[in-house]
């Protein structure tokens, strides 16, 4: 079964020829001489870094408003996360009174981490920058996922992008972040691939492979969750203080947030979305119990497609280049829009949520038509005795679950405290 992080020292890759890279090993070197530079911060440091993150830039009033901190030991803390690097100094802001202040930034090359992102249909991974920004991007599709040629494809990227980087940035990596579908080999038929191909994933163990191999930490989400956290980070998950996120991909999935935080649940599968029930069986037509998963993925695109002899290559390659779908892509969308409607109120009978987002692999244009449709399909629900969620356009895009994946190492390097996080700086 898929675990939980584990770390290990630096050796070679199971199933890879060689000794893992010498840029690695220099990379560990870096990384032991800063420790105090990228290991992980003192509470205040850290409680700072996650303000300036959130704000865009802080002056250090603002800073010692929101933390609660001394304007001296602010101070402190700014020569210290200057000197590492992390941040650096805007241009001055001339107020009203008094003397003009200096906005402090995130240092964009300040930190760095990888990002893998494990689909039923591709995989993707992105060097990421301490502001969010994608350096690096690789992206490989598939019939069906198998562990050897993931692991291979992920080591190779690791490698080039690493070799790309001077040994100043080597030693700000972080590390890696796994973003996947809990539970792999449960989906045979849908993904439509052997059972023994399938099965290899029961005893895959990612986070123990790429630990024993690389410098730095690995750590695992599942793929929802991670993109969840992505549009909570860099997207439109701030403006709202819980909410329930929808990501379609091939199979959809999703997430929680609660109180500005991300909410995991007690085995981080909380806001597996898509096995949510769409319709009960019925004892007399015998038809099955549907859920989301096969009304809002883009396996079920798929499908339609394949039965009007529409090639679906483009479906997975880019979400840019989804042409020519015409009568089933339609078809689709009214389709998804029904199921996230009922997906959308039955989350909100449980939790008010004042908020569902709405994002995925798929052209903007796309989104923007499957948003407006599930507030067409939710406008026709026996709404009595609950607050109907809005139904909200995601920011983060195709990438979510990478970014997610990637600020898993971030997230365990910089923790705050959200009760001060959100916050107002004005």
């Amino acid at each position: 079964m898929v675990r939980k992080k584990q770390e290990h020292g630096a050796t070679a890759l199971s199933g890879y020829p060689g000794p893992a890279p010498q840029k690695f090993a220099e990379t560990a070197a870096s990384i032991n001489r800063g420790s105090n530079q990228i290991g992980v911060r003192a509470y205040n440091e850290r409680l700072v870094l996650a303000l300036v993150r959130r704000h865009g830039a802080l002056a250090r009033a603002d800073i010692a408003r929101l933390t609660g901190l001394s304007a001296q030991t602010v101070s402190v803390i700014i020569r210290e996360l200057e000197r590492d690097g992390l941040i650096s100094q805007g241009e001055r802001v001339r107020g009203r009174v008094g003397q003009p202040s200096m906005p402090m930034r995130l240092a964009a090359d300040g930190v760095f981490s990888f990002g893998l992102k494990i689909g039923r249909r591709s995989a993707e991974i992105i060097l990421m920058d301490f502001l969010g920004a994608i350096r690096e991007r690789r992206h490989i599709t598939y019939r069906w996922p198998i562990p050897d040629e993931i692991r291979r494809f992920a080591f190779d990227s690791i490698t080039a992008f690493t070799d790309a980087l001077d040994a100043d940035k080597r030693g700000r990596i972080a590390g890696l972040g796994i973003a996947l579908p809990f539970e792999l080999w449960n989906w045979v038929e849908e993904v439509g691939a052997p059972a023994s191909d399938m099965n290899a994933w029961l005893d895959a163990d990612l986070v123990s492979d790429f630990s024993a191999a690389l410098p730095f930490p690995v750590f695992l989400q599942n793929d929802g969750t991670a993109a969840c956290g992505a549009e909570l980070t860099f997207g439109r998950g701030p403006e709202f203080t819980d909410f329930v996120y929808f990501f379609i991909g091939s199979f959809i999935g999703g997430g929680v947030v609660l109180n500005n935080t991300l909410y995991p649940g007690r085995t981080g599968n909380a806001g597996a979305l898509g096995s949510m029930p769409m319709r009960m069986r019925d004892a007399e037509d015998g038809q099955p119990t549907l859920q989301l998963i096969d009304t809002a993925s883009l396996f079920v695109l798929e499908r339609m497609l394949q039965k009007q002899d529409i090639s679906t290559d483009d479906l997975w390659l880019s979400p840019e280049s989804w042409h020519n779908f015409d009568t089933p892509l339609d078809e689709w969308i009214v389709l998804a829009a029904r199921g996230l409607a009922h997906a959308a109120v039955a989350a909100a009978s449980v939790i008010d949520f004042p908020a569902a987002i709405i994002d995925g692999w798929l052209p903007e244009c796309v989104r923007h038509r499957i948003v407006e449709a599930t507030r067409v399909e939710l406008s026709r629900l026996d709404l009595q005795g609950l607050n109907a969620p809005e139904i909200i356009e995601g920011r983060v895009g195709v990438h979510a679950k990478a970014m997610g994946a990637a600020s898993l190492p971030l997230s365990n390097r910089y923790l705050f405290d959200q009760s001060v996080l959100f916050k107002d700086a004005g």
